[in-house]
């Protein structure tokens, strides 16, 4: 049998102006993502959609989920594997379809750059990614694809 992890969080609407959702304008699309002991994330909608361009929006979240899930797994693998990792940053790009009916992700493409620390590791580097997408299971809980595009250099060179 499979191990079951349970998550919590509590999403509160804060964008009451005074009259509720009376009409679309009436509202701001503020709220707050809470966990017990963690930071609040300030969030609305995506600025397209009236939301405050200051706070996260639910499809940076999504994307910025799928881009941690794949970081962590990477450096893992890499640990085990006997690849020194230096540096890791990446910079995904998703893509949403806006339909009549709402809008869905059409892709997300990661494009971490990673340092290692010697030349003899960087093809293991790579070919880590594979296996770490595969393993990753905020990518395989979603229903679109969901490529990475990395980039390995060697520290100090």
């Amino acid at each position: 049998m499979a191990k079951q992890h349970t998550y919590t969080a509590e999403i509160t609407w804060t964008g009451n102006q005074g009259t509720g959702t009376s009409d679309y304008r009436s509202y701001a699309r503020d709220h707050e993502v809470a966990a017990a002991g963690l930071p609040t994330i300030p969030g609305s909608s995506d600025p397209a959609f009236r939301g405050d361009p200051a706070r996260w929006n639910p499809e940076q979240l999504l994307l910025a989920s799928i881009s941690q899930c794949h970081l962590l797994w990477y450096l893992h693998l890499c640990a085990v594997n006997g690849v020194v990792v230096t540096s890791y940053v990446d910079n995904p790009v998703g893509t949403m379809a806006e339909t009549p009916e709402g809008g869905h992700f059409t892709s997300a493409v990661l494009h971490p750059r990673i340092e290692v620390a010697s030349e003899g590791m960087v093809e293991k580097a790579l070919a880590l990614h594979t296996d770490a997408h595969r393993a990753c299971f905020i990518a395989n809980s979603v229903n679109f694809p969901v490529r990475h595009e990395p980039v390995v250099t060697v520290a100090g060179q």
